[in-house]
């Protein structure tokens, strides 16, 4: 008796049934994919990590530190980078551009600072803190001596004015020069030597402020360490 032929479609059918082949689709199909998409979830398992690989033990007698909270901190910046404020849950700095307060080359307070210095005066008042930094920083235009020299002039000015407003013997200061050390921005553009000449002012805020006696007090505030 003759069997009559099996369709082509069936045969191939059977075929890969009882051989486990699998036929996938040509290069072309792999075109249409995102490159660099991210693989589907399970397609890769993921590294095994040995627990007993030495570079993950820590050495003999060390011990982990204590876990702590960062602080947050907000930083805000004036339109034209004048001003910058950068605050954290224990602390405030307040940065000045150079030009905000001196004139150039300079380390003479000008007739309109005084009103930023009060402002600032008013706000170390309601903190009521018992120690302020004062830094001062220059581009790195010009010899890095005299930068020092006249950062450490400028943040002793501003130092000046504090003190005797203030008028709080209760109070220590911390007066520094740096130069061009620790810019905030770039120095190869004038927008960024422009932020790196500045004054710092900082001081504890909050709950963390020491207080001494209230900070209308008599007497002059004494230098800390004014060193550059």
């Amino acid at each position: 008796m003759i069997r009559p032929a099996r369709p082509a479609a069936v045969t191939l059918a059977v075929l890969l049934l009882v051989t486990g082949v699998q036929l996938t689709a040509g290069p072309a199909a792999a075109a249409d994919e995102t490159p660099g998409a991210p693989a589907a979830p399970g397609a890769a398992e993921p590294p095994k990590v040995d627990p007993d690989d030495p570079g993950l033990k820590m050495r003999d007698g060390a011990t982990l530190a204590a876990p702590r909270v960062l602080d947050i901190v907000s930083i805000v910046e004036t339109e034209g980078g004048e001003e910058r404020r950068e605050e954290t849950t224990t602390s405030l700095t307040l940065a000045l551009q150079a030009e905000v307060l001196f004139g150039k080359d300079s380390a003479v307070l000008t007739a309109q600072s005084a009103g930023r210095m009060a402002a600032i005066v008013n706000e170390i008042r309601r903190n009521r803190p018992g120690k302020i930094r004062v830094f001062g920083f220059t581009d790195d235009l010009g010899t890095y001596e005299h930068g020092l020299k006249l950062s450490k002039e400028r943040a002793e000015a501003v130092h000046g004015v504090l003190s005797r407003q203030l008028n709080n013997p209760n109070i220590v200061y911390e007066v520094r020069g740096y130069s061009e050390d620790f810019p905030i921005a770039d120095n190869a553009t004038e927008e960024g030597r422009r932020k790196n000449r500045r004054v710092e002012i900082t001081f504890p805020t909050g709950s963390r402020a020491t207080t001494g006696s209230d900070s209308t007090g008599t007497g002059s505030g004494d230098s800390g360490d004014s060193t550059a």
